[in-house]
């Protein structure tokens, strides 16, 4: 018996189309489980080029062949044969791009890793979640590419600032971010020095952006 969520679950974002149309669609049950997965494990990965072979979906279903060729048909998910292999993408903007790039010979498969990395939620993510709130698809892409752009340690001291303001959104945090990189970022010594660093972008030229 399944002993129930606890307190330190997370969570992944789904896209509503899901709700509203797919599970009304879709009537084998291998087919839900790759589209799930698929939609579990790329909100999981980093980068910008999410691919996913057909052995990555055997930790949800033993033979996927027949499942992911049902969710090509479909159209949730995108088959791209390459000369390296089979990959699938999600049929998402980002999920097109990749897959028009693998096909015009413009991604080199052969540079990404043998197999999916060992799945680990990004310290990132964790820290937004128990500081700021639940992530969206929309803020967990700006918290991916911030993690490209500033180091991780400028990221979890802005978002103390903010913490610290009771100023808990990301537009705040980015803003912190991108003054820090514009005029330069000097460690603060003390939790007054991010209070008074917090009064400044709520009263500053950074108020447009904190929710009163």
């Amino acid at each position: 018996m399944f002993p129930g969520f606890t307190e330190s679950e997370t969570f992944t974002p789904m896209p509503d189309s899901l709700f509203q149309r797919l599970l009304n669609e879709i009537e084998d049950l291998a087919e839900l489980k790759v589209t799930l997965y698929a939609l579990w494990r790329v909100a999981k990965m980093e980068g910008r080029v999410h691919l996913l072979r057909a052995e990555d979906f055997a930790a949800c279903v033993p033979d996927p062949a027949a499942a992911l060729e049902k969710a090509a048909a479909r159209g949730t998910l995108i088959r791209v044969a390459h000369e390296s292999g089979v990959y699938y993408c999600l049929n998402s903007p980002r999920g097109r791009a990749v897959a028009e790039a693998l096909k015009n010979g413009r991604l080199n498969p052969s540079a990404l890793p043998p197999s999916l990395p060992p799945l680990e939620r990004p310290n990132i993510f964790r820290l937004y979640e128990e500081n700021i709130g639940p992530l969206t698809p929309l803020l967990a892409d700006a918290l991916k590419d911030a993690e490209q752009t500033y180091p991780q340690e400028w990221i979890a001291e802005a978002i103390e600032i903010a913490v610290a303001r009771n100023k808990r959104n990301w537009r705040y945090v980015e803003a912190i971010l991108k003054r820090w990189k514009d005029e330069g970022h000097a460690k603060r010594q003390d939790r007054r020095d991010a209070q008074e660093d917090g009064r400044r972008y709520v009263e500053g030229e950074f108020a447009d952006f904190v929710e009163h």
